[in-house]
């Protein structure tokens, strides 16, 4: 129990640090190239999105294991 109760919290916590650096970026630009392409604001937006519902589920799976 207490294991996953950690996964969950660990997951969130991840996810939620991602979410915000995609966030700075957002709000102030800064350049990032892969492999040498560059990556535009619409990936980013959507690493975003899917980072913060994913920090959203570990969170709530860690606060339903909790009851």
């Amino acid at each position: 129990m207490f294991s996953s109760k950690m996964a969950s919290l660990t997951g969130g916590v991840i996810f939620l640090l991602v979410a915000l650096v995609a966030l700075y970026r957002l709000l102030f630009w800064f350049p990032i190239t892969i492999a040498g392409q560059p990556v535009g604001q619409v990936a980013t937006f959507f690493v975003f999105v899917v980072c913060a519902a994913l920090s959203l589920i570990g969170f709530q799976g860690m606060r339903n294991r909790a009851e």
